[in-house]
């Protein structure tokens, strides 16, 4: 791979999809521990890419959902149903979005 220009890396570090984030790194920044992280990755609720060595890394995306999965864990509910719970309110938030978009697509004609 050819070497990247410093303002493509600090646009990538803008992005929120960008795997910037090791295991180790991500369960201090959620308050969490790796084996959280691995549970929920389990539990097929945030799939981190892997680097090259084979590491898992997170994005900030990634990391928003796994610390609203740690809330509701820590509140008491098991861990699959609060995996079930942030999927459901992601789809719901995406939903909205949309929603949103096309009411002002014909808002426009």
């Amino acid at each position: 791979m050819p070497p990247e220009t410093p303002s493509h890396a600090i646009d990538r570090l803008d992005d929120d999809d960008y795997p910037a984030y090791t295991m180790g790194r991500a369960a201090e920044m959620i308050g969490a521990t790796p084996g959280f992280l691995r549970a929920i990755g389990e539990a097929r609720l945030i799939t981190p890419l892997r680097s090259e060595g084979g590491h898992r890394r997170y994005s900030r995306y990634q990391l928003r959902i796994a610390a609203r999965a740690r809330e509701l864990v820590d509140g008491g509910t098991p861990i699959e149903a609060a995996c079930r719970i942030v999927i459901l309110e992601d789809q719901l938030e995406e939903a909205l979005r949309l929603n949103e978009e096309l009411r002002g697509g014909r808002a426009e004609r």
